[in-house]
């Protein structure tokens, strides 16, 4: 494994039923891969205590919670207060992830609206880098996103980013991350990866957001941490870098996004 570059998956969802009874194996797959952190996402905080239980039983994964925007108008508000106080905790990396979808759930746009201010002013507040899912709501994201930076400046990643050149670039512009999930590796992607291309790789991640988004050679199976090295050799490709080389970048972009990962891990 030494010999193995070494990633973090920056996304991915742990707590989900797809990985029940199984998660030291799935664990110790990531290890052999080179996976050597993980990051577990709550998306409805009444979860918060089981996927903190799952960063406090597993040395390589830390966790972020948050209200996922598809969640947003069934779950309860969440407040500011809150996720400061879930912020205490020594794995707890992460405000998120939150974010506007109008693809499914445009219903609610204006809840999401809501729940995504809240999450940006505990990112404010505690520092933490904010976790965002967009999805076919870009102008109202770019809009948010820069008048809440106008605010008070905070850090960011768009997660498994799949959206527009625009919406890139606005993110860019505020000095956020783009992570790469399995999408970006898809064989009809190409557009996508052309917007990849035109970012700056000291602001990219890679990420699963497992166990959805297998990139091939498992496209349509369940995906897990371990094939984030999949995404990452074809990030690779995308930048035309060696494969350590782009991972080495990538885990210095994460350690510098996710400074509380870093500094835990440099304590342990």
């Amino acid at each position: 494994m030494s010999d193995t570059p070494q990633i973090t998956d920056s996304h991915c969802h742990l707590d989900f039923p797809d990985f029940e009874g199984q998660l030291d194996q799935i664990v110790a797959n990531a290890i052999d891969a080179g996976v050597t952190r993980m990051v577990t996402i709550c998306t409805k905080l009444r979860n918060e205590p089981s996927v903190r239980a799952i960063a406090e039983a597993h040395a390589p994964v830390f966790y972020a919670a948050g209200t996922h925007p598809m969640s947003a108008a069934d779950e309860q508000m969440a407040t500011v207060d809150e996720l400061v106080a879930l912020s205490q905790h020594p794995k707890f990396v992460g405000i998120g992830e939150t974010g506007l979808d109008y693809h499914y759930t445009a219903d609610s746009a204006e809840v999401q609206k809501q729940s995504l201010r809240v999450h940006i002013e505990a990112a404010q507040r505690t520092g933490l880098p904010l976790i965002i899912h967009a999805r076919a709501a870009d102008e109202d994201m770019a809009r948010i996103l820069a008048e809440e930076h106008r605010n008070a400046p905070y850090s960011c990643v768009m997660h498994c980013f799949s959206s527009s050149a625009e919406l890139a670039k606005a993110a860019l512009d505020l000095g956020f991350y783009l992570s790469m999930s399995g999408i970006a590796a898809f064989p009809k992607s190409q557009e996508l990866r052309d917007i990849f291309a035109t970012a700056p790789v000291d602001r990219v991640l890679v990420e699963t957001d497992a166990p959805y988004l297998a990139p091939p050679p498992f496209r349509g199976k369940r995906n897990e941490p371990a094939y984030t090295a999949h995404t990452a050799r074809k990030g690779a490709e995308v930048f035309g870098m060696d494969y350590a080389e782009f991972a080495a970048q990538t885990q210095l972009n994460f350690e510098r996004l996710f400074t509380k990962a870093a500094t835990y891990k440099a304590a342990a």
